[in-house]
């Protein structure tokens, strides 16, 4: 079996392993932040090439707050046991920042689902958080 992404980079920089459980909601939902915008970026460069800002504007409409909010509010019910108790601790982390154009109701939910997303590639589940984003993505008829 290949091993994940996060893994590798472990591997190659020599970085010890962590016990998952010891992170923090937010240091989960600062990497999955990264991976769900690789995620989406990976997406809309794949519908073609096109110029910068344009590709820009089609990513940012899907990775800023309110629409993450949407997501997870749509994926909630798909969440196994696991996952949805990592989005109740991200939603509910204590965050000293928020987005600039986001009500503080949407900044904690995308906040919930960057750490479900930085979880599962932290777990070497980056399928799973492919197939998550894909299902909201079909679901919610997102144009990306």
């Amino acid at each position: 079996m290949e091993k994940g992404i996060d893994a590798y980079i472990r591997e190659q920089f020599e970085l010890a392993d962590v016990d998952i459980r010891t992170y923090s909601p937010l240091t989960l939902a600062y990497i999955g932040d990264c991976i769900f915008d690789l995620i989406i970026r990976s997406v809309v460069v794949g519908k073609g090439n096109t110029r910068p800002n344009q590709l820009h504007q089609r990513t940012s409409s899907i990775v800023k707050a309110h629409t993450q909010a949407l997501i997870i509010e749509y994926l909630e019910p798909q969440l196994t046991q696991e996952e949805a108790d990592i989005y109740r601790r991200g939603r509910n982390a204590k965050s000293y920042t928020m987005a600039k154009n986001a009500t503080m109701a949407d900044y904690r939910k995308a906040t919930g689902l960057e750490a479900v997303i930085g979880y599962l590639y932290l777990t070497d589940q980056f399928a799973r958080a492919v197939e998550l984003t894909k299902n909201a993505i079909d679901g919610l008829k997102l144009s990306v």
